[in-house]
């Protein structure tokens, strides 16, 4: 099967990743510049490089997944793909223009999936000749189980069936999920790390002392603060926005200290500083302990 993945980033080379491990995939790793492309292919190459020199993977087996990918155009790669999976930004109109130029390009079988983290299936795919379903893998996606499987308005039964099938072929374990706002996690998961921002802007407690006590008092791996950092403080909050105006429910309202990180341009570990101030040996300080 030709997958097309639309979006080089963090998420689209996961994605990538995940399904160029498992023979049968050939993938076309695409970005709306060259250059993009190229560089997302390239940190693939150097992530694998890290586990080879650690020993944890085998050069020919990392040689025969790179071998699985190429990276490009969408309109050099995506005409003849059997799956298209798009991981271009949070924005539903970036998306939209996504798949109304794909709905052009792509073979009219080609199944359309979206990597969408909260935003509607219906919506995305309004005014597309062919249905669209949403495929939300999680960060690392070469790594992580789930795919939540998102059936819109329009989304056949067939269709989230052979989604769920392929999911399940990569090594996942897919959970389907009826079309709302967040969808599943991240409707759950947002809005804890949405409220531990809320008290520490509060005073209630410093950012170390939050992180520590989910860790400690919850048995979670990470603190809500650190994990904020690591989906992206933008991702956050564009999915806090998302889950206030589809609901209009104000228990949704995004804390005012995450929009003015995002503001400011502190992203969390992609910028290098958001909660925590991170260096490039992977050490990091609290930002109320500079």
């Amino acid at each position: 099967m030709k997958v097309g993945i639309i979006g080089a980033g963090t998420m689209g080379q996961g994605i990538a990743k995940a399904f160029a491990q498992v023979d049968g995939y050939e993938v076309m790793l695409c970005d709306i510049d060259q250059t993009f492309a190229n560089n997302g292919l390239k940190k693939i190459a150097a992530d694998y490089a890290k586990l080879v020199a650690k020993g944890k993977m085998e050069q020919e087996k990392v040689d025969s997944i790179l071998s699985r990918i190429v990276a490009g155009l969408k309109e050099d790669f995506c005409a003849d793909c059997d799956l298209i999976v798009e991981a271009a930004f949070e924005k539903m109109s970036v998306k939209q223009v996504a798949f109304t130029e794909l709905d052009k390009l792509c073979k009219p079988d080609c199944i359309f999936a979206s990597n969408t983290s909260s935003l509607s299936i219906t919506e995305i795919g309004n005014g597309l000749s062919r249905p669209l379903i949403g495929m939300h893998f999680f960060n690392p996606a070469d790594r992580m189980k789930l795919v939540e499987i998102i059936a819109g308005e329009n989304t056949p039964a067939e269709m989230v069936e052979k989604i769920k099938e392929i999911a399940i072929e990569l090594g996942k374990e897919p959970v389907q999920v009826n079309e709302a706002a967040g969808f599943v996690v991240n409707r759950i998961l947002i809005p804890m790390i949405n409220e531990a921002a809320f008290i520490y802007m509060e005073g209630v407690s410093n950012i170390a002392g939050i992180d520590t006590a989910m860790k400690l008092g919850a048995n979670h791996p990470m603190g809500p603060l650190e994990l904020g950092d690591f989906i992206g403080l933008d991702i956050c909050l564009a999915i806090m926005d998302v889950l206030y105006h589809e609901t209009g429910d104000s228990k949704y309202r995004a804390c005012p200290t995450l929009r003015k990180m995002v503001r400011g341009g502190n992203l969390g570990r992609k910028t290098g500083r958001g909660f925590y101030v991170y260096k490039a040996n992977g050490a990091k300080t609290p930002v109320d302990e500079l």
